[in-house]
Parts: C-alpha cells; structure tokens; sequence
C-alpha cells in the first residue's frame, strides 16, 4: 500500500476550506482516522497539502496512526517516518512503538540504532518501549545495552523504566538483576513490585514472588492480581483460587485471571462457576472476563451458555474488538455453528489478524477447507498480512480435506512469498496431510528432510497415519521412537497398541501395558458432554454416577436393536484388550460418545441438533454409529473430537470418512 498523495485524494466533506489548525488535525488523526484507513489517507493528503507536515508533532500522530495494527499498514508508517525532516523523540518514539506494536520488535531496536547515530536524545517514555522489544526478541545483548543506555541519560529511577526494566531481565532468567532494579534507591512503586512478582512466578520462584508480595505496605488490586495470574500460570490453581478467595475486594482482572486459570489447567466447568458467582454478587462482567469465559465455552462445547454470553454483549453494548470478537466466533466454530461464526466474523468493523485466523482455523476443524483457502485470499486481498498461524489454520484444512498438492504448495510459498519462515507445527502439518492421504513413504522423507528437528507432535502424525492405513512395520518403528520422545504421554501408547491390536499382536500390547506401568503413565480416560440448556452433562465409559443412567442404558439397547436391523454389525477392531468377541461388542458399545448421544436423544425433542465434545478421537465405530443414527432417527449429530468436527447427517458425515 503507498502512502496516500496530494493529487487524487478528496478532502474529508466536514473540513472548512480554511489552513485547518494543528489542533484541528490532531483531533482528526486521533478520532475518525483511528478507525478508517480512508479517513487517515484524506488526513495524510491535507498533512501534506497544508504545510503540517513539518509539524513534528502532527508527523509522530500520523507516523502513530498509520502503525495501527488492524490497518496493517506499517510499512506506510516507515514510509511517512522517513519523509520526516530532523525527526525529533515524539516521532522516533511513535515508530518504534509503532514496530512494537506490529510485532516487529527488532525492527524497533534498529531505529533506536538510527536515533544514536542521528543524535537525537531519548526521553523517558522511549526506554520502556525498547525494553519490551528486547524482551520478546529474547534479545539479550542489545537488551543489556539499552538498559545501560537508559541509566545513561538518568533515567534509571522512573518507574515505567524500572518495571520494563524488570520484565525484561526476568524473562531472560537474571531474577538478581530485576530484583536489583527492584531495590535500586528503595522508592519502587508498586507496579514495579507486581513486575518483580511476574518475574518470579514465570520462573518458577514462588517464594521469592510471595516475599515481595508480603513486603508491599499497602497491596493493591494489581498486586493480588499478579499472584493469582502468576500462580494460574504454574499450574497451582488451588493457591490462586485461595489468593482470589483472600482479596479484599476484586476488579475484572481479578475475575478475569480466575477464569483464565482454570481455562489453562483444563477446568472449563469451574471457569463457568466463576461467572455465575459473578452473577449472583451482580458483579457485571467486562470484555477481558467475557473472552475468558467464551473460551471456556468454546471448550465445553457449551452453546447456550455461549449464546447467553454474546446476548449479554448485544444488550449492554459491550464494544466487539477484535480479540472479543476473535473469541465469539471461535467458539461458534468450535460449538460447530460456522453460520454464527461467519456472523459475529462480517460484524467485526477492525478485523485484525487474531479474527482472520479464528475464522479460518474455524472453517478448517469443521472441514470447510475450499471456504478457508478462499477467505485466506480475502485475507490477502484486504492487505491483512498472515502470521504463522494463519497458515497453521490453512494448511488444517488442506490436511482434514486431503489436499495434497495444494497444501504443499501453500507450504512452499510462505517464505517466498509472504516472508513467514515454515515452524515445525507447519511441517507436522503437511506430515499429517501426506499421511491421512496414505503417502506414508512421503511423510517419512519430509520428517527426514526438515531443516527444523520434528518433535514428538510430528512423529505422532505419523504413528496416526501408519494406523489408518495398517502400516505395522512403520508404525512399530515410529511408535517407540515416540515412547523415547514423550514417556509420559498415553496417548503414545495407546496409538501403538491399537496397532499391534490390530495385527493381532496380543504379546506386544501387554508388553506395552508393562512400561506403561512400569513409567508410572496414566492413561487418559475418554469422555463425552453434552450441553443442555445451559448444563453440561459429562459421560465416562462405566460410569454410573449421571441420574439418568438406568434410563441411558435403556435407550442404548434400543438404539443397537434398531441399529442392527439396518445391517450394523460392531467393529471391535481398536479394542485393546485380549477378550472374547462378546465382550469386546459389549465394550465398544458403552463408549462414552453412545452413551451422549443416548441421552441427548431422550431429553431433545424429535428433530434437535445434538452436539457432543470429545476429548479423545472418535473410533471407527462410533463414527459408523453415529453416521446410522443421524439415518435411522432423523438427527443432525455434530461431534467434536479432539481433532476435528464431524457433522453427521442422512448417513454421511462432512469428513467423508476421511479423519
């Protein structure tokens, strides 16, 4: 995109034929033009018809403006930067945030490079900015540096300096040098504090962290909040719910962190509990709080509640950025209702990357892979530039679709033609592709072939695709790389001994089941829910604990009665386990996803939608069953597993039996 010009471009209708103020273009920049990028190039064109732009201060807003992310214009902001005459602080300042802000933090250190040379004199709102690159870029020389530049120029005792100074030397690990930051002349406020306790935490120090914390005279919110956040992140989720349950009083960070808490430990129900406790203390929830929430519902597969949630949003005119925005349609998409997605996507006046990839990555899970090639085209068309994981979702969808040639081709292109470098996760990707679509020999050589060294989630790929196929001597070999590789992961062993199952290696299995046992692994037991007006109802394999479940069995002999009339006959193939042939029909048949969709038939009128969550992947025969289901009963099932969506209906399913 070229930075607008003076010859073509109309001057906005509301402006006077008058020399506007400086004010007056401020106030444009800041307002319309922080929302349309028309509006912004019909500013830029009167900048520079009316002499303003030698105005340093109107350059730096509108270096600032074109830098706006949703815009991705960043290259317009370079532009318009060197245009600048003598460029002062405020607009070495507003580029480098601007790269910052655009995730290029070496790109920001560079211009701080240009500005020593240029010897222009930094203030104290430039270090914080240039700390914060040094961090993400895992920089830790040039980070090294701008902090003794920043001390320097006297600037070592301001507390945006400390804090990011702090931030910046914990996340290289040199907990000594923030906790130094931290003492320095003993008038640390308290967001350096709550820095330093973010510093500990990430590293794994709680008790340096809960030192600092007891140590604060008067501890605010934030400081409360930075315990709990740092404890969710270490996984302590019962230390945080204790320092949560301890405040005095809470703000929607407090709640929010609560939420992302137990989202990131897996416990999406106890996630949901919070917001109802938010309810019953009419405590109204903001748009931080609501994404956490709507991705706990997203996981459970909980619809309603995801639709009460974006009916709150509707009628208290909570604002849809992009990130709120990002969360509704993905959990629409992983709810399976790709029609809402779609909707809450057109209705996201800024759509940055984050909504882009959600959609996309939407579309590919529910094996809409030609509707997310083509939105990706119209990712591009609308100059929004993809990242890593826009490919991730791409290359998805090509993998669920088996499409072959078109995803090696979208593999090649994104160092050439869109300046992303392949990670391993596309490589495994593409592996994942080849395999599904039975080229296991190529699979093999690109593993073999890859400039980055392939972990255990590329092998796995691969182990998934030598038991779709029946490969038994690749996937033996494959299987115990991958026991080297992730000893602890049952979902490893699992997949192995489904293989030797299935050739009829009883002998090996068990021996599998002996290093399980003799690892200490646990295995991971399968489960199902089913989201019914507004609760979720969990079912596990043997588990008799549901109120219905005299009834649920029931219902799961008159469904194999009908079922067997249609000429169903169990595949018990993937049973691991050395029994007769009844019982092993008996087992496959108490799978936790039959006895969902059971109780979702008896408590749903004739016609409903049923939607089951999955933690583990469908299993052949459930998959026949549900096909047989949606015929025989007339239901549109839709079932999430941990791969992917299969939306069964009339006897077939969107995957084409291909997953």
């Amino acid at each position: 995109m070229s930075v607008a010009t003076t010859t073509t471009t109309e001057v906005p209708y509301h402006l006077t034929p008058e020399v506007p103020s400086q004010k007056t273009i401020l106030n444009l920049l800041n307002s319309k033009c922080s929302t349309s990028l028309q509006h912004l190039k019909q500013a830029h064109a009167l900048i520079v018809k009316t002499d303003h732009f030698q105005d340093h201060f109107v350059a730096g807003t509108l270096v600032k403006s074109y830098a706006n992310r949703y815009f991705g214009t960043l290259s317009c902001s370079v532009k318009a930067f060197h245009q600048v005459s003598n460029p002062n602080v405020f607009v070495w300042n507003s580029i480098m945030k601007g790269c910052l802000d655009n995730n290029e933090p070496c790109m920001s250190m560079s211009f701080y490079c240009d500005m020593v040379v240029s010897n222009s004199r930094p203030n104290k709102y430039t270090y914080p900015t240039l700390l914060k690159a040094s961090a993400i870029a895992k920089a830790v020389q040039e980070g090294l540096q701008i902090h003794a530049h920043a001390v320097k120029h006297g600037f070592n005792g301001d507390g945006y300096v400390k804090s990011a100074g702090i931030q910046m030397y914990a996340s290289f690990g040199y907990l000594k040098e923030a906790k130094n930051i931290l003492d320095y002349d003993g008038l640390s406020d308290v967001i350096c504090c709550n820095a330093m306790i973010d510093g500990y935490l990430k590293c794994g120090d709680v008790e340096g962290a809960k030192m600092v914390f007891e140590n604060i005279p008067k501890k605010n919110v934030g400081s409360w909040n930075a315990m709990i956040s740092g404890f969710a992140r270490c996984g302590m989720i019962e230390a945080a719910r204790a320092y949560f349950n301890e405040m005095p009083e809470k703000d929607d960070i407090s709640w929010s962190a609560m939420v992302d808490g137990y989202n990131r430990g897996g416990y999406y129900k106890e996630a949901l509990e919070i917001v109802h406790e938010m309810q019953r203390k009419n405590v109204r929830p903001g748009k931080f709080i609501l994404s956490s929430v709507v991705a706990a519902c997203a996981n459970l597969g909980a619809l309603d509640q995801g639709k009460w949630l974006h009916s709150y949003v509707r009628r208290n005119s909570v604002p849809v950025d992009d990130v709120l925005g990002a969360s509704l349609l993905d959990m629409y998409a992983k709810c399976g209702r790709i029609d809402l997605a779609w909707e809450v996507f057109e209705n996201i006046k800024l759509k940055g990357t984050f909504s882009w990839n959600a959609m996309i990555g939407g579309l590919a899970m529910n094996g809409r892979a030609e509707d997310a090639m083509q939105l990706f085209l119209k990712m591009q068309r609308e100059k929004v530039k993809p990242d890593d994981i826009t490919f991730t979702g791409v290359l998805k969808a090509c993998a669920h679709a088996g499409l072959v040639e078109e995803g090696l081709k979208y593999l090649d292109s994104m160092n050439q033609l869109y300046g992303v470098t392949p990670t391993v996760e596309h490589y495994g990707c593409v592996v994942d592709l080849l395999g599904r679509a039975g080229l296991l020999t190529e699979a093999e050589e690109m593993i073999c072939s890859m400039p980055v060294r392939p972990n255990a989630a590329v092998w796995g790929a691969l182990l998934g695709a030598c038991r779709i196929h029946g490969n038994f001597d690749l996937g033996e070999r494959v299987g115990r790389i991958l026991l080297e590789l992730e000893p602890q992961n049952s979902g490893r062993y699992a997949l192995l001994s489904n293989i030797y199952a299935k050739a009829g290696r009883w002998d090996e299995v068990a021996r599998v089941r002996e290093l399980m046992k003799q690892r200490g692994v646990k295995t991971v037991t399968g489960s199902s829910m089913v989201d019914l007006d507004g609760v979720v109802h969990e079912f596990k394999v043997g588990d008799g604990s549901h109120p219905e479940t005299k009834e649920i069995y029931l219902m799961l002999e008159k469904m194999l009665g009908k079922l067997q009339l249609k000429g169903y006959s169990p595949d018990t193939s993937e049973v691991l386990f050395d029994i007769d042939e009844e019982e092993k029909e008996t087992a496959v048949w108490h799978h936790s996803e039959k006895l969902a969709i059971a109780f979702g038939l008896l408590n749903t009128t004739p016609g409903t939608t049923i939607r089951v969550v999955k933690n583990l992947r469908v299993c052949g025969d459930c998959h026949s069953v549900a096909k047989l289901i949606s015929k025989v009963y007339n239901r549109e099932l839709i079932v999430r597993d941990r791969v992917r969506f299969h939306h069964f209906k009339n006897g077939t399913c969107s995957c084409k039996d291909f997953w």
